[in-house]
């Protein structure tokens, strides 16, 4: 069972939608939205973290605890999602605050109306990794 928990609380935050496909991160800080693309290439993955950094601190943003990350958790990239997923984990860890994930087809198009549906439907995933065990 998939567990699912309340998001009302989720005003700041910042979303990592990286999957190989249409990558992208946005910003929602004090009724401001940002959105910044990410160009699609095989080295991507080893630069997201500083294309995070980069975004934050070009829109004056300082991650605290009242923030949340959300990420995409596929389908996409095997690859690109757990490279994501990581980040978002050590972002978390470092900054203690709030981490959800969501499934890409949860979003339409990429825009604040949709993230908001999206946060507001409590829809919302804690538990990012589910891991399937085999007993051989």
């Amino acid at each position: 069972m998939l567990r699912k928990i309340m998001q009302n609380n989720i005003e700041n935050f910042l979303l990592i939608n990286f999957t190989g496909n249409d990558d992208c991160l946005a910003i929602k800080f004090n009724n401001s939205f940002f959105v910044k693309k990410i160009q699609n290439n095989a080295h991507n993955s080893d630069k997201l973290v500083n294309c995070i950094f980069d975004f934050l601190k070009a829109n004056s943003i300082i991650i605290k605890k009242n923030f949340s990350i959300i990420v995409n958790m596929g389908p996409g990239s095997f690859t690109a999602v757990r490279v994501a997923i990581a980040v978002a984990k050590g972002i978390q860890i470092a900054k203690d605050v709030k981490l959800f994930g969501y499934k890409s087809q949860q979003i339409n198009e990429f825009n604040l109306e949709n993230i908001e549906l999206l946060i507001k439907s409590k829809n919302l995933e804690n538990k990012l990794i589910k891991p399937v065990y085999s007993l051989n």
